[in-house]
């Protein structure tokens, strides 16, 4: 069995020693420029097209991380980069999942108990007790109610906030008001005082966060965003908070990173940054679950986590 690995440079050789010892049975290597070896598996993040050329006999890919965007549009603009035979597997959790519902939950309680406020206020010198939001009136919704997402949804539940979720087909989920489609989305915007992303980048998602979208949330609304930079409409964003249709704004990840230092994003009052830390793929989690995978394949059993091409998850 045969194992190519693509990954940033100082992480490669980590990955190579870690999946050479989780699967003995294996010749496992790292790409290097012009490599044209065999590969049963390749098992990589953000690769370069050449990465995928010319690799005959391979069995699967498998991404270092649960966004496949990456790879997705590499076969867009080279179809014939990887046969639609060849599954493209996406990591399904993999320790991802407690830290996200750990970031998310920060954020949220963070504007329910107004400490953004209190921020704000310390630094102006003034010490007032401000109004606390009613909780019953605090609903916070969901984009996204995948692997993450269900997590995240789970977990505010428990607060005993409202918790609305949306996602493409239906779903449900105890303790959570489930909405579906285009249909249900403007029922699911109206009254939201949290708004958090956790969509699947696609043609259909990109630039789905924008004017249209905040200006159907509750007045003085947050948006916290951890799913993909591309998912947001910057101008719109600015000209929110400005407006004070929104009162803030969390964003884990940018259109461009690392963010660009003169961008307006740094200075911007009411906005929290920080450097896409929300879910780090963790090393040993990913490699047993990488690991699992191809030993089910060896043996003819179903993957977990295969992406359908076609929606882009």
């Amino acid at each position: 069995m045969d194992i190519l690995i693509y990954s940033p440079e100082e992480q490669c050789q980590r990955w190579v020693a870690g999946f050479a010892a989780a699967l003995p049975e294996a010749r496992v290597r790292a790409w290097t420029p012009g490599e044209r070896g065999h590969a049963d598996y390749l098992i990589l993040w953000r690769p370069t097209a050449d990465v995928l050329r010319h690799r005959q006999g391979l069995k699967a890919v498998f991404n270092l991380g649960a966004g496949v965007d990456a790879v997705l549009a590499l076969l867009a603009q080279e179809p014939g980069l990887l046969p639609p035979e060849v599954p493209l597997v996406r990591l399904d959790d993999a320790g991802m999942g407690a830290q996200m519902v750990e970031y998310v939950t920060h954020a949220t309680l963070r504007y329910f108990r107004r400490f953004d406020a209190y921020d704000r206020q310390q630094a102006q010198g003034v010490w007032q007790p401000l109004v606390p939001y009613p909780r019953e009136q605090f609903a916070i919704g969901l984009l996204g109610l995948g692997t993450l997402g269900a997590q995240v949804a789970t977990a505010l539940a428990r607060f005993g906030f409202p918790v609305r979720g949306w996602s493409r087909t239906a779903k449900t989920l105890p303790g959570v008001t489930c909405f579906a489609g285009a249909a249900g989305l403007g029922d699911f915007l109206a009254g939201t005082r949290v708004l958090v992303n956790l969509l699947p980048l696609t043609a259909d998602t990109a630039g789905l966060l924008d004017r249209r979208v905040f200006d159907r949330l509750a007045r003085g609304a947050y948006l916290i965003n951890v799913a993909r930079g591309e998912h947001l409409a910057e101008d719109d964003l600015l000209a929110a908070l400005r407006s004070g249709q929104l009162a803030g704004a969390t964003l884990d990840v940018c259109r461009t990173e690392p963010l660009p230092a003169g961008h307006p994003f740094w200075h911007t009052p009411g906005l929290t940054l920080t450097p896409h830390i929300s879910a780090l793929t963790l090393h040993e989690e990913t490699i047993e679950q990488i690991s699992r995978n191809i030993r089910a394949m060896e043996r003819g059993e179903p993957l977990a986590g295969v992406v359908d091409r076609q929606r882009g998850y």
